[in-house]
């Protein structure tokens, strides 16, 4: 550890839009601790340029990432789901799973089938249509994700992985009993 702020001799970069802010911030408080932030931030930065991108393959089929988010849980699980159960798989509000599933219902992606015991309750499942794109684009998906990543060595997508599933692995739990 070397600087005032607790953070490693060259563990970060000094050429990111992140780096500016903190080295603003540490003139205006030099007292205050930015190595949290130089963690969120870059996170936050890095998803913000991600969504931005939009995910090409997934544009070109006319698709958003929350949409391909329903239609994989979908085909991911191998049976069908209920809309409430749709929003836990995808992390998404009940409103938001309503949207998308009434809009790819539309195009003919994912069937709608009501509960012979409970009409209140909705059983959806890919179309042979979802399917196929499911199947279809996750590769091309896969293979635009790889490239993206590719600034960095597979020693080094391990080593971001492992610590972002152990930072959101706390999260979810911590978060998880504060909702309770």
């Amino acid at each position: 550890m070397t600087a005032a702020n607790g953070r490693q001799a060259g563990a970060t970069r000094d050429d990111d839009t992140v780096s500016a802010v903190v080295r603003q911030w540490q003139a205006v408080h030099p007292d205050l601790d930015t190595g949290p932030m130089e963690i969120i931030g870059r996170i936050n930065r890095c998803a913000a340029l991600l969504q931005q991108a939009e995910d090409a393959p997934l544009r070109r089929a006319g698709l958003s990432r929350p949409e391909f988010d329903l239609l994989g849980a979908l085909r991911r699980t191998g049976h069908e789901l209920t809309p409430g159960e749709l929003a836990r798989e995808t992390f998404s509000s009940g409103a938001a799973v309503t949207k998308r599933l009434k809009q790819l219902t539309e195009r003919g992606l994912v069937e709608r089938r009501g509960d012979t015991r409970d009409r209140r309750v909705a059983h959806l499942r890919l179309t042979d249509a979802g399917r196929d794109l499911v199947d279809g684009i996750l590769p091309e998906q896969l293979t635009y994700e790889t490239s993206v990543l590719a600034v960095l060595d597979p020693q080094g997508q391990g080593e971001l992985a492992g610590l972002l599933g152990e930072l959101l692995g706390r999260l979810e739990g911590r978060l998880g009993a504060l909702r309770v």
